[in-house]
């Protein structure tokens, strides 16, 4: 995994994780990529600089200082994939197989979440089925 810095049309700045930068060119073109703070998905990659390691304690690399608004808005992003997660059934494996189902109409309809690779979202999308991405964010414990 690939940690890039981004920013929005909104100058508002946020990171995102990806596979490399195939995965995120893919999701910049299906729009599946938004900003926490205004949901704009007119999203670029920022400025980094390059990741060096040192002797600090690896937790004590990967914390995040949020000013007020990021911090409002980390927690809204927390309590809508609670909500998410809370009210969709997770069908592991065979996310791909039950959402196609779903869209042709030959399973009822109702919010599933799960798995599926890169070539297996591609292809969803492509056929017009609507997912995204549901994040797992610092601290998640699931």
């Amino acid at each position: 995994m690939i940690k890039f810095n981004l920013t929005c049309e909104n100058s508002h700045g946020f990171e995102g994780w990806f596979s490399g930068n195939k995965d995120f060119d893919s999701q910049i073109e299906s729009h599946l990529v938004a900003c926490p703070v205004c949901n704009s998905t007119m999203v670029h990659k920022a400025l980094m600089a390059p990741s060096v390691s040192t002797a600090r304690k690896k937790e004590d690399a990967t914390q995040l200082a949020f000013n007020k608004a990021q911090s409002a808005a980390m927690r809204q992003l927390r309590e809508a994939v609670k909500t998410i997660r809370e009210n969709s059934e997770d069908v592991g494996t065979r996310f791909p197989e039950e959402a196609r189902k779903i869209h042709y109409g030959e399973s009822e309809e109702r919010g599933i979440i799960g798995q599926a690779d890169n070539e297996e979202v591609r292809s969803l999308l492509e056929e017009g089925i609507a997912i995204a991405p549901l994040p797992e964010l610092p601290g998640d414990k699931h």
